[in-house]
């Protein structure tokens, strides 16, 4: 890793970290051992980073080891797609599991016979209620939930219906196994819980070994046990969860004792990370794919050039905390321009081209001046960009009746072309429908490479690509997928959806260099933003997603209120 990335995983003070020092202290472990525990449904977005960050993040910083472990107990909903999908992901943020990939279905068998022990134990029972009824019987908040019919049917009994729910006797529905603990519980995870429930549904890894599958809750807790770990990290949703994942401990022969902790989701501004919500999305159709750059996906924001070490420092820098709140995206633009900045390099490319003709300057004459790869990084280097009598500027730098400060070009206006010489427009040449098409300029061809010998000064620098070699190429600039910063607040997020969300420019036109770029490989259009090359490109015709623009708001109004940048 670089220096910058390197320093994006560098530790910080949390209270997740301080419960982890307390126990190594106490000798309560020797080792940590965490786990990211996805399920294999969906593609991992923004919020999972923050998860993948902490629980790696930790394994590394104390010596430990961080599991990625698949909850596939839902075959219904999982997919081999999602399964590479998520390794893919991981790896490309930043992070490494070794040998330690697991499945809670490696557990399938040892699960079951846990189940029985319960139920030889008297603490579990099969239920052949309708999931209705089951969900009436549980009771509200604060109203108690009453005991189903067949609560206590004998241990005989209700060990031969599960072991026939797993012989496959019955249909979808029929039967759930619930464990037995307390219909009167306030934390209404305890009352009665279904632990099993019939599936005739192939799995990805098991086929149709099986037909009944645990559920999320009996799964979890259990499978942690399993492989040692020692500080299972969730978020807050799962606190009321927490008693019932004890329970399970408490009562079944476990070879180890984890611990679980819970701390506060990532929550984002006009962003939405309901997974079923973007499963919806995509079915709908009202986004081109888990990888669509308008998507919080890791796989969107890597197609969209947002590079892993910037997620990580945004992870970093909003830190752990023990109540939800929602980040200002303005936040995470800031930590993606804050690295593209020293790392992107330059490169001019015109979005909506308007033709430029200096008359002044020989036509046969193209001439060959030197570019900044990065002012930022000297090491980086100049290219060679050509230039000549015909240039294309961008239509935006040209008004014939400018405001009040408007700097750039206007007939008789005087301006710097960048790395190249001064420009004054002369006239505007304009379609018969009243357009502008083409402006007439002159040069002064003192002023090579874009300094005036006689002092003068411009109030304006425009970028520029040569007419003789600029490439025509498509730019697809994304903006938010949502009008609002709480999207879904009214009750429908399909009626908050950004119909401005991608703008699709088929006429650009790049200088050379760019047409060598890597896919996904990020670079600066001068004055325009952060873009990375798309994977639609193609050698005729690259095709470049714009991964965020130049201006940082939100560092600007931390700047102006006297907060950290």
């Amino acid at each position: 890793m670089t220096a910058t990335e390197t320093a994006s995983l560098e530790p910080a003070g949390d209270f997740v970290r301080d419960i982890i020092r307390t126990d190594l202290d106490a000798k309560r472990h020797t080792r940590v051992v965490t786990r990211f525990p996805p399920e294999p449904n969906g593609y991992l977005h923004i919020g999972h980073a923050k998860s993948i960050c902490l629980n790696f993040g930790v394994a590394r910083e104390f010596g430990g080891q961080c599991h990625l472990r698949f909850d596939d107990t839902n075959p219904t909903k999982e997919d081999q797609e999602f399964i590479d999908a998520i390794e893919r992901d991981v790896r490309w943020l930043g992070f490494d599991w070794g040998p330690h990939l697991h499945h809670a279905s490696d557990y399938f068998e040892r699960l079951y016979g846990w189940a029985e022990t319960l139920i030889q134990d008297g603490k579990a029972y099969v239920d052949d209620s309708s999931a209705d009824d089951i969900r009436a019987l549980r009771g509200t908040l604060t109203e108690a939930g009453k005991n189903s019919p067949y609560r206590d049917r004998g241990v005989a009994e209700n060990l031969d219906l599960f072991r026939r729910m797993r012989a496959g006797e019955f249909p979808d529905g029929a039967r759930v196994l619930r464990a037995k603990i307390d219909m009167t519980s306030g934390n209404i995870n305890l009352r009665d819980p279904v632990i099993y429930r019939i599936l005739h549904a192939a799995h990805p890894r098991t086929g149709k070994a099986w037909c009944i599958y645990p559920t999320y809750d009996f799964a979890h807790g259990q499978s942690d046990a399993i492989e040692g770990i020692t500080h299972s990290l969730c978020t807050l949703e799962f606190a009321d969860h927490r008693p019932l994942y004890e329970w399970f401990l408490d009562n079944l022969p476990v070879p180890s004792r984890p611990k679980q902790h819970e701390f506060a989701r990532l929550n984002l501004g006009f962003t939405v990370l309901s997974k079923r919500f973007l499963t919806d999305l995509v079915r709908r159709g009202a986004v081109k794919g888990w990888d669509d750059p308008r998507m919080p996906t890791l796989a969107g924001h890597r197609r969209r050039g947002v590079p892993p070490a910037a997620i990580r420092e945004f992870v970093r820098r909003i830190g752990v905390a023990k109540a939800n709140s929602v980040v200002d995206v303005g936040m995470f633009e800031h930590a993606i321009r804050e690295l593209l900045n020293k790392t992107a390099p330059r490169r001019m490319a015109i979005l909506r081209p308007l033709k430029v003709v200096i008359e002044n300057y020989p036509a046969d004459i193209v001439e060959t001046l030197e570019a900044h790869n990065n002012p930022e990084d000297p090491g980086a280097g100049k290219r060679p960009v050509r230039f000549g009598r015909e240039i294309y500027v961008e239509r935006d730098d040209f008004m014939e009746n400018p405001p009040k400060k408007f700097y750039r070009l206007s007939p008789g206006r005087e301006v710097r072309l960048r790395y190249a010489y001064f420009l004054t427009c002369r006239e505007a040449v304009k379609n018969p429908a009243g357009e502008v098409v083409e402006l007439r300029c002159t040069y002064d061809p003192t002023t090579r490479g874009g300094d005036s010998p006689d002092g003068r000064k411009v109030q304006a620098t425009l970028h520029w690509v040569a007419a003789a070699d600029a490439i025509p190429a498509e730019i697809r600039l994304y903006g938010h997928l949502f009008m609002r910063p709480d999207p879904g607040a009214d009750g429908d997020f399909f009626a908050d959806l950004n119909p401005e969300s991608l703008e699709i420019l088929r006429d650009s036109l790049i200088e050379p260099a760019l047409a060598s770029g890597k896919i996904g490989e990020p670079v600066q259009f001068e004055r325009q933003g952060y873009f990375c090359a798309d994977n639609d490109s193609t050698p005729e015709r690259p095709v470049f997603n714009r991964t965020v623009g130049l201006r940082d708001s939100w560092a600007k109004a931390k700047a102006s209120s006297g907060g950290p940048t």
